[in-house]
């Protein structure tokens, strides 16, 4: 099991131009997949791939991938600018026209070309790379984001462990209070004919013990409030639970409908039982339950 929630970061490269490329992944819960790209503008036709190469590996969650350059030694760093030099060339031929029109000498230096619009362009701005060069950056991105995947899946497992750890205590702290009603059951119906033969006799009327009538009634309630069937199959799903929990399979679904199935069954518990005793340790399950379905938001 796996956490929904996590971090992972990968270095890779060197990418066609040289730069090394950090790849980071981050998700939140989202009851499904959604994968948002942060990727420079120049790199937009890698999203749709490595959106789907995230999505593929991953069942539900919001993750969000953000592509940014390092330096060598792996520290994030703002992309270096690159020089446009068609855009120089053409801003020092207008320069130059404009200085034979003033009739001036001077060759027109370096650094006013420079300065011109639109010479050095940063990462956003960078010009698209062509279809031989979009493949070498591809093959780089999927690379370092097949080991951010990697670090990421790591995370989510140490932290998958221990939200499963919590949950199957919580789980078992469930299974004590159902053990407690199932103890109490059977005397359910015993209380209840020794209550109406009292409120019988409160009457002033004398019932013999093998009256038809009462056992009759006895019979009856004993039949409406009977909760083996539930409790059966309230075994049965908190088996269910354990073998989720120790899987190696994404199961946030699951769990979340077997914790559907468990409330179920704890109301009618609730409604059938008609007992004091058993009225209280109802509450204490859904107390129980809804942490445990709150905990299981946080499962892939």
């Amino acid at each position: 099991m796996k956490s929904m929630t996590g971090h992972g970061r990968a270095v890779g490269g060197p990418a066609p131009d040289g730069r090394r490329i950090v790849v980071e992944l981050q998700s939140v819960n989202r009851k499904q997949i959604e994968v948002v790209c942060s990727l420079p503008r120049f790199l937009a036709f890698a999203e749709a791939p490595l959106r789907e190469a995230v999505s593929g590996a991953i069942a539900r969650g919001r993750v969000t991938l953000s592509v940014s350059f390092a330096s060598a030694d792996g520290k994030k760093k703002g992309a270096a600018p690159v020089l446009d030099k068609a855009a120089a060339l053409l801003w020092h031929k207008e320069l130059d026209a404009l200085r034979k029109k003033m009739g001036l000498k001077a060759e027109v230096p370096l650094d006013l070309v420079m300065r011109g619009p639109g010479i050095f362009l940063d990462a956003e701005t960078e010009a698209l790379p062509d279809e031989t060069a979009q493949k070498a950056w591809l093959a780089v991105l999927e690379k370092t984001t097949k080991g951010a995947l990697a670090a990421f899946d790591r995370m989510r497992l140490a932290e998958g462990d221990h939200l499963a750890a919590d949950l199957l205590k919580r789980i078992r702290e469930m299974e004590a209070i159902v053990k407690k009603i199932a103890k109490r059951a059977p005397h359910v119906v015993t209380a209840y004919a020794a209550a109406l033969r009292v409120r019988i006799a409160a009457l002033g009327l004398t019932l013999a013990d093998n009256d038809e009538r009462l056992a009759k009634e006895v019979v009856l309630h004993a039949d409406r409030c009977d909760i083996t069937e539930e409790l059966t199959r309230l075994s049965s799903h908190f088996a269910q639970f354990r073998a989720f929990l120790e899987g190696a399979e994404a199961a946030g679904r699951s769990l979340d409908f077997l914790a559907q199935e468990l409330n179920r069954e704890i109301n009618t518990i609730g409604s059938k039982a008609n007992d004091v005793e058993i009225a209280h340790q109802v509450v204490a399950l859904k107390s129980a339950l809804e942490k445990v379905r709150e905990q299981i938001q946080n499962f892939e």
